[in-house]
């Protein structure tokens, strides 16, 4: 596989498709090409993943625009407004690869839309999602569990425009079965202390105006907004793997931690590591 081009896509948008919930990519034209293009993240000068471009359909309605919510992830609020009137175009993608580490890559001058990428980027890419042979190394240390972990952790989880050396404790919250039960993690106790920009309404399409991203100790991170009305992350899939790889049970802890710009850590602690503030 060899890829040649790649988009700037800014968050939340990249962090839907990277993620999986969101297989349009809404533009204001249509494009000819077909195929494989990297996934840049805008603000950060590198490839976070590839897709496969199979399709351009035609530009939607307003009504089109909010029944296909669940493809491109848009509130209804935002559509409604106007606000995204001539990003009406669905760009229709398949196939949606996340590297384990950001490649980063020059950006030429003159690129508006489609970025070409070096033989270099295209190499790096092509390694880690194995169509290339990758040299041998040595085999890594088994990595610590999530709460060991250096506060500035590996690969995308610190990408140079979220430095994470500086993490600041948001709060804790002790857990109950009823938490585990419901894969749900409550942060009543201190969702004042989130950016209101994250913070949307009760349903889906009441979504905040952006995301954060959320380190959970799996090999994925989580691309989310805060439900204001419950008080919780909107997302909750990733919950139930972060209970089960913690071993969690009634009357542990959950530490969520701030460890960059709209990024945070959710690492638990079991019971008796945590003394109630």
């Amino acid at each position: 596989m060899t890829i040649t081009k790649g988009l700037i896509i800014a968050d939340p948008w990249i962090g839907h498709i990277l993620d999986g919930t969101k297989t349009w990519e809404m533009r204001s034209a249509s494009v000819s090409h077909r195929g494989w293009f990297g996934l840049i993240r805008k603000g950060t000068g590198a490839v976070y993943g590839v897709a496969r471009l199979t399709d351009v359909g035609a530009p939607l309605s307003l009504e089109e625009m909010v029944s296909t919510y669940e493809r491109h992830r848009i509130p209804e609020r935002q559509i409604r407004s106007g606000e995204v009137a001539k990003w009406n175009i669905p760009w229709k993608l398949e196939d949606v690869r996340r590297l384990a580490s950001p490649v980063p890559y020059r950006h030429r001058n003159g690129a508006v839309t489609w970025v070409e990428l070096g033989q270099d980027v295209s190499d790096a890419i092509a390694r880690q999602i194995g169509e290339i042979p990758q040299p041998h190394v040595a085999p890594a240390a088994t990595p610590l569990p999530s709460q060991h972990r250096s506060a500035a952790p590996q690969g995308e989880r610190a990408p140079a425009s979220m430095p994470a050396k500086n993490v600041r404790l948001i709060g804790q919250v002790q857990i109950t079965q009823g938490n585990i039960n419901n894969n749900h993690i409550y942060l009543r106790e201190f969702f004042d202390r989130f950016p209101e920009e994250v913070i949307g309404g009760s349903n889906r399409r009441e979504e905040a105006a952006r995301t954060v991203t959320v380190d959970w100790g799996g090999d994925a991170l989580v691309q989310t907004d805060l439900d204001g009305s419950k008080r919780l992350f909107r997302a909750r899939s990733w919950v139930r793997n972060f209970f089960e790889l913690n071993d969690a049970a009634a009357g542990d802890w959950v530490l969520v931690e701030e460890i960059g710009f709209y990024t945070y850590r959710v690492r638990l602690v079991k019971r008796g590591g945590v003394h109630a503030a």
